[in-house]
């Protein structure tokens, strides 16, 4: 009985029995109203379109396809090492040391004023005699042009920095305030858009509240994302400036880190919402949670969230590609380009001859928009990365936008840094730098979102828990059933319960609403029942694949077999050649010591002869001498 039981139960799960189910008319469950006073009760079957497209994302060919993008996403860094240092090598990167950077005028400047002014509150202790004016100039002269120098002897310390420190924690956290509070504003929006369709006199309006409410907050967040994102890399960089760093490097890991942080909680402060927050906090009919004293909390549909996440992922995503990464980059800069142009031309002019002059490609290259640096490129991919990695539970079609856009993005991207703007500088450097620490990070991050999703946002383990807990015959029959409270409508707050009930076409004691409590009937009503503290301890366990991405980063070497070997070969060789080069020195210097103690035998030997032959020339010139 076993085997005819589980092949049931695995059919009944994967055709989706609870879809079924919610689709069939025969179910006359009565639904709790979604909002107080101007909404009535409703049937479970009407709710069947978005149940069907709920299933297409939530059944469990998606949630392997996610673990299995989890996993994706960390040996995807594994290879990114190691393809990093295969280039090392090949472009004889392994032993490359960046020269030290030279401090940034803004540095320079700043510690030239901080020992002006500590010169200058020496002299007035000391009260010196005054000097002259010509001299004090040549001497400031003197100092300015000894910039390096000054920056060996002065730095900034941690206390020159605390009011740029304080400023940057100060204005960091506003702007992620600012999103919050923009998100909250959506919410408020959709719950109020809600509320005023439901008391519509149009019945197609209050069909569609739902999806109405979903599409226009979603372009919404867009628009809001897309302008925030200019704002945030502006004051990202202004941030960054008041700090003054030392170097060009430092300067530039802290402004991209500063600039994505801040973007990173716009583009997914709302998705974020949509995933773990909506639908958790909404209470139960009679006690439900109430934001400005009159508006509830907005609930999932009855098929879940992960449609709607699914809806808010595909636009922002979509939107961000086709606008800020693809109209953005072609447009802005021909915008630039031609504002340049004109205004250069104007005030270059000179006459008709100068005019029709042809340039030269100099002149046409000083037209360009200046390269800006990588800084923009590599944010686009780290944000698409994100969105690939962090919900792909939800979207699973995202990793196929994404390669299209990265085709196009390709082909735009040539022609932007070819015919728009200027050449870039080349400079050496053996990685990405701290864009490698943010990919890793999102690494990370997405396995543990989207065990989290596939947890607490999809119906993957209250339905495994009920096929292997609380199923009467082993199969998926009864599970929507199993999910819906009872409430007795009398325990309505007064006030709060629905004006009318014609849309049922009876009158309703008992509705039903999506959560895991003891009926009114019985001794705690209303109160949590076990299967509640079941189904979330399945869901705290299933959150153990988290720790899948350490044991791919465990199992998975940084550096390729075949390219450790040859570094090993080549540091044995060098060795080789270094002891060669000193065996060298050390016979050299043995033959010179051979070669001067026998040039020092030779003299020796010879000096005694040439004593001699002295003697006898010098006798034979004095008899000589003496003869004439």
């Amino acid at each position: 009985m076993g085997a005819p039981l589980s092949t049931a139960a695995k059919n009944s799960y994967s055709n989706g029995q609870d879809y079924i189910e919610m689709c069939d008319h025969r179910n006359n469950i009565t639904m709790c109203p979604l909002c107080d006073k101007t909404c009535t009760y409703w049937k479970i079957s009407s709710a069947c379109a978005t149940a069907r497209a709920s299933h297409l994302f939530d059944n469990p060919a998606t949630v392997f396809f996610s673990v299995f993008m989890a996993l994706w996403a960390a040996t995807f860094m594994e290879h990114w090492k190691r393809r990093q240092m295969r280039l090392n090598y090949r472009w004889d990167l392994t032993g490359f040391e960046e020269e030290q950077d030279h401090p940034r005028a803004e540095y320079e400047a700043k510690v030239l004023q901080k020992s002006l002014k500590k010169e200058h509150r020496r002299k007035e202790k000391h009260q010196p005699v005054p000097e002259d004016n010509t001299n004090k100039w040549r001497q400031r002269v003197k100092t300015a042009m000894a910039g390096v120098k000054l920056t060996e002897k002065e730095k900034l310390t941690w206390r020159d920095r605390v009011p740029a420190y304080v400023t940057n924690l100060v204005g960091i956290v506003f702007m992620i305030g600012l999103t919050f509070a923009i998100v909250f504003g959506v919410i408020v929006y959709r719950v109020s858009t809600a509320a005023a369709l439901a008391m519509s006199s149009n019945p197609s309006a209050r069909a569609n509240v739902r999806v109405t409410v979903t599409a226009t907050a979603v372009i919404i967040n867009l628009v809001v994302i897309l302008i925030l994102d200019e704002v945030y890399g502006c004051i990202a960089r202004w941030l960054t400036q008041i700090e003054v760093p030392k170097t060009d490097k430092t300067f530039e890991e802290r402004l991209i880190f500063k600039a994505f942080l801040l973007k990173f909680v716009n583009a997914y402060t709302p998705i974020f919402y949509v995933a773990f927050f909506k639908g958790r906090f909404v209470g139960r009919p009679g006690d439900y949670v109430y934001i400005f004293g009159s508006f509830r909390m907005e609930e999932c549909a009855p098929g879940g969230c992960l449609m709607e996440l699914c809806i808010q992922l595909s636009i922002i995503m979509l939107g961000k590609q086709l606008i800020q990464n693809n109209l953005f980059e072609i447009g802005i800069p021909k915008m630039k380009k031609l504002i340049r142009y004109l205004k250069l031309r104007r005030e270059t002019y000179l006459g008709h001859e100068e005019h029709l002059k042809r340039k030269q490609r100099y002149e046409l290259d000083y037209d360009l928009e200046p390269f800006a640096g990588l800084t923009p490129e590599y944010m686009e991919m780290i944000i698409q990365f994100g969105f690939v990695t962090l919900f792909v539970a939800s979207f699973p079609l995202a990793p196929l936008f994404a390669l299209l856009n990265n085709i196009i993005e390709i082909r735009l991207d040539a022609k932007k840094f070819i015919t728009e703007l200027r050449r870039p500088v080349a400079v050496r450097g053996k990685d990405i730098g701290i864009w490698y620490n943010i990919l890793r990070g999102i690494g990370k991050l997405a396995v543990i979102i989207n065990a989290f999703v596939i947890s607490f946002t999809s119906d993957f383990i209250p339905r495994l828990v009920y096929l292997y807990m609380y199923s009467p015959d082993g199969t998926m029959h009864g599970f929507l059933n199993n999910t819906l409270a009872y409430f007795n409508v009398s325990d309505f707050k007064p006030g709060t319960g629905p004006n009318i009930d014609q849309d049922v076409g009876y009158p309703v004691e008992i509705c039903r609403y999506k959560d895991y409590r003891e009926a009114p009937w019985s001794e705690n009503k209303y109160d949590i029942t076990k299967e509640f503290w079941a189904v979330l301890a399945a869901r705290l366990a299933f959150n153990l694949v988290m720790f899948m991405s350490d044991f791919v980063d465990w199992i998975i070497p940084d550096i390729p077999k075949d390219i450790s070997e040859q570094i090993h070969r080549e540091k044995v060789l060098m060795v080789e050649v270094f002891l060669k080069e000193e065996q060298g020195k050390l016979q050299m210097l043995e033959t010179w010591k051979d070669h001067d103690k026998k040039r020092g035998e030779n003299c020796n030997n010879q000096s005694p002869r040439l004593s001699r032959s002295n003697t006898g020339s010098t006798r034979s010139a004095y008899s000589h001498r003496i003869d004439v």
